[in-house]
């Protein structure tokens, strides 16, 4: 062992978050506190996601003390890597470490892990000694110890939140000028140019382009490559004769939305934005014009996670859909907007809710694993409170036919142990924006009221 290489000591709450974080840390050490074992014992049983991590952690730990026929535990198990997961650097792998004795610690597991990690520093003097926890008092309690204390960062999408796509951009007043030779044509009512692509000009599939000023144009791009590019003419949603559902535009962001919640080859969109944007009420009206008119899909599923990860639904009295119905509040508020005839009074109000509630059906995320859904408009509202894991286990229901619109605000994270850089909203919106069939719109500006933007600015 050389001193170049670093000792990782985890905390039971990044193995909890990350079961594949033992393989994370390439050709580095990791050192478990027995406290950690302890406590990954005491979280085994339940079907929430947090004790389906904690069995998964004990598999691979059992299966790396099998693949060494039960001996060399004291001079560490090789971190062979587990099928699916990836290592970085060329197939190096470190060492994992157990604690050999009962932490000399007392009173919280905190302390006990801080003491293990004190011991564990002063028999390697010639290495770096570093406890990952993504607690962050136990963080501030180490550097107190003059312990080096980092958060788990190897699950982030990207580096910083303020590089991720945000699904359109400003084009330069010069951009007809750049592009002299422009093939324009019209096929089925639309307007399409191709034209070749610039080195500046980095754009992915499904992206909104804008063009402000006197000669204002929106574009999508259809297809792009390294040469040349297809954009098609956006419909213009805000005047009332394409409204969607009785809901126009009132935004250039909400006009992009429109646009790609009604195309249906645009299976997977993703709505980024802060309260009273309008996310759930453009999904929503897109989607009952697409089931009630154009009769697309079957039906509208609607799903969101719920803060306490589904432990709590289990006390509300009815059926599934009537223990979601009260973390329902938006889609309720949105119908009463959605559902209002002018004619008929309460008497047609009622009868027009009745039937769009036939068609809407309200699911919880806790019994989604195994199941597919068929020509259905899926909406997952509070999507920045899943996991990466919980959103792969969503999108892949997906059968033919079906949409998937995805709706969050990443600065209301309620989830422990998930930031900006983490969630699954984010994470989705990363990796789904190279493909052609999905698109992502942040949308900027509140259409509540004047009360509602001014409290979200001044408050």
């Amino acid at each position: 062992m050389t001193g170049s290489k670093r000792i990782y000591a985890l905390d039971t709450n990044v193995l909890l978050h990350d079961p594949t974080s033992l393989f994370r840390f390439e050709e580095h050490d990791i050192f478990i506190p027995m406290t950690v074992l302890e406590e990954l014992d005491e979280k085994k049983k339940g079907a929430s996601e947090v004790s389906r991590n904690g069995r998964q952690v004990s598999r691979f730990l059992n299966e790396l003390i099998e693949r060494g026929n039960g001996h060399g535990i004291s001079n560490g198990l090789e971190l062979t890597n587990p099928e699916g997961v990836t290592l970085k650097r060329g197939g190096a792998v470190g060492r994992l470490y157990f604690q050999q004795r009962t932490s000399n610690g007392h009173g919280k597991a905190d302390n006990q892990i801080l003491s293990s990690v004190i011991e564990l520093r002063d028999q390697n003097k010639d290495r770096a000694v570093i406890l990952v926890t993504k607690d962050i008092n136990l963080r501030i309690k180490a550097k107190i110890y003059g312990i080096d204390a980092e958060d788990y960062e190897n699950d982030r999408a990207l580096d910083d939140f303020a590089l991720l796509y945000t699904g359109s951009t400003e084009l330069p007043e010069t951009f007809w000028d750049k592009h002299p030779e422009v093939q324009s044509w019209n096929e089925r009512g639309r307007t399409f140019y191709k034209l070749d692509r610039h080195d500046d000009e980095d754009w992915y599939p499904n992206q909104c382009l804008f063009l402000p000023g006197d000669n204002s144009v929106e574009l999508r791009v259809l297809h792009v490559d390294e040469q040349r590019a297809t954009l098609v003419l956006l419909d213009d949603h805000s005047h009332s004769n394409h409204a969607v559902w009785g809901i126009a535009a009132r935004n250039r962001e909400q006009n992009f939305a429109l646009n790609v919640l009604m195309d249906p080859d645009v299976d997977f969109v993703t709505l980024l934005g802060t309260a009273g944007t309008g996310k759930t009420l453009l999904a929503l009206a897109a989607g009952l014009a697409q089931v009630m008119d154009q009769q697309r899909y079957r039906e509208i599923i609607m799903t969101r996670a719920t803060v306490s990860v589904g432990e709590d639904i289990g006390f509300l009295p009815g059926t599934e859909e009537e223990k979601m119905t009260p973390w329902m509040g938006a889609l309720t508020d949105n119908l009463e907007v959605l559902a209002n005839p002018e004619e008929g009074g309460s008497w047609g109000r009622q009868a027009t809710n009745d039937l769009l509630a036939s068609r809407i059906k309200i699911r919880s995320l806790n019994f989604m694993r195994g199941r597919t859904f068929l020509s259905r408009y899926l909406i997952i509202d509070e999507a920045q409170n899943l996991t990466p894991k919980q959103m792969k286990t969503l999108i892949t229901r997906a059968g033919p036919g079906t949409k998937i619109v995805c709706l969050g605000n990443v600065e209301q994270i309620d989830t422990p142990y998930l930031t900006e850089t983490t969630s699954g909203l984010t994470y989705a919106v990363d990796r789904f924006k190279h493909w052609s069939h999905s698109a992502h719109i942040t949308l900027r500006r509140g259409e509540r009221s004047r009360l509602a933007d001014f409290a979200s600015e001044a408050l």
